[in-house]
């Protein structure tokens, strides 16, 4: 593909009063075309300006063009990487819970009779168990008095330095304390990338799924670590009653997030990691959008 740039003025506001405008300004761009609002972010961050207000994009063309220097994206080189599941009608997360339910408390048919014409809104409906999709465990999923989904810092779910320790399903299921050691681990966010959720909506994905063994988890603890996630059904090995993962992890006040995908797609280290659920008092588990900035 032949090298395009785009050309165009633009109008900037400040909303300290004045404002700044330029004409002709070129700009090397991947791809055949760019948004008039990435332009604007390129444009102040590029000029490193302050105080922003409305901006304009004018006479905008693409042309084709030697590029000058190295395209930059308008995200100032930060890529988030999704790390969730999608939460759809009819999923069942954890085979034996019912299935999450998605329609429409109001539809947009239905709103034509509240609103103005050419006015519609929906409203949805979501009936859920809390363990659904991607989601995070706080201490009171495992003890009465643990901390709630209201009362654990927002700090804790959010901007964690992370690792990823890579564990594949085809080698280990059972994984143990040694999978951790030589690792920088305290207080960040470890990450355990098993490859399991390929199985992710298929009968296999809860049988006989990768887990942390009893060792781990104490030593994961006694490293002082902030959270931590599988992309895994479960944390612990479920064939038999006992949880000694979510025992010891969340009795230490560790967070631990479940259901996780696309680990594949990070790297060891070098990013943050965010895992935010809704501020629930009496809840110590519920879904989150989990993501990764690199």
């Amino acid at each position: 593909m032949p090298d395009k740039r785009v050309v165009f003025d633009f109008d900037l506001e400040f909303t300290n009063g004045g404002g700044i405008q330029g004409q002709d300004f070129r700009l090397d761009i991947d791809g055949d075309d760019i948004a008039d609002a990435a332009l604007v972010d390129y444009i102040v961050r590029d000029l490193r300006l302050l105080m922003v207000g409305p901006a304009r994009i004018l006479n905008k063309k693409i042309i084709t063009e030697p590029h000058k220097r190295k395209a930059e994206s308008a995200s100032s080189g930060r890529v988030y990487v999704d790390l969730s599941h999608v939460i759809e009608d009819g999923l069942v997360t954890y085979p034996g819970l019912p299935a999450a339910r998605v329609c429409d408390y109001l539809s947009r048919e239905q709103s034509r009779e509240k609103y103005a014409a050419g006015t519609q809104f929906q409203i949805a409906k979501i009936e859920m168990v809390a363990n659904t999709g991607t989601y995070i465990d706080c201490p009171s999923h495992r003890y009465a008095h643990g901390k709630d989904l209201s009362q654990v810092r927002i700090a804790a779910f959010a901007d964690l330095d992370g690792i990823v320790v890579r564990a594949d399903h085809r080698e280990v299921r059972a994984i143990e304390a040694s999978w951790f050691r030589d690792k920088e681990l305290r207080g960040r966010a470890v990450l355990v990338h098993t490859g399991w959720d390929a199985h992710w909506r298929e009968a296999a994905y809860a049988v006989d799924h990768p887990f942390l063994t009893e060792d781990a988890a104490a030593y994961l603890r006694d490293c002082g670590v902030a959270l931590v996630g599988i992309d895994s059904m479960n944390i612990d090995d479920t064939r038999g009653g006992e949880r000694p993962v979510h025992t010891t992890l969340l009795g230490a006040d560790i967070l631990i997030v479940e259901h996780l995908c696309n680990l594949s797609a990070l790297p060891d280290e070098g990013f943050a990691f965010s895992a935010i659920p809704p501020k629930v008092k009496g809840a110590g588990t519920f879904p989150v959008r989990a993501m990764a900035r690199l």
